[in-house]
């Protein structure tokens, strides 16, 4: 059972870490002015909003599966954010490498 909870977090984390870099909508509600995408300062900040949230809802399962709240040290923390780190890179190079070159080819083709 343990196991699988693992798995549905991991899964949970990588989904939360891609959401910034493939939606154009600041904090999923509004709207960045018309024509403009979203600036990267603010992909930046919505990630580690969504890597925060992440980690409250880990330490919720956790309270909830085993009772209480295990103490970690800093390097827990640090493997963690990598981890996170390492799952974004996928929506990263989708928004920054691989989308202009399929627009430049999608103008051209038209």
């Amino acid at each position: 059972m343990l196991q699988n909870v693992s798995l549905v977090l991991f899964l949970i984390a990588f989904v939360l870490a891609n959401l910034p870099w493939l939606n154009e909508r600041w904090l999923f509600v509004m709207r960045p002015p018309a024509g403009q995408p979203k600036k990267f300062w603010m992909c930046l900040l919505e990630w580690g909003l969504l890597f925060v949230i992440w980690g409250f809802l880990a330490f919720a399962v956790e309270k909830k599966m085993l009772g209480q709240i295990y103490p970690q040290g800093w390097e827990f923390y640090v493997v963690a954010l990598c981890l996170f780190v390492v799952f974004a890179l996928p929506g990263f190079i989708y928004r920054y490498d691989l989308r202009p070159h399929l627009q430049r080819r999608k103008r051209r083709s038209k």
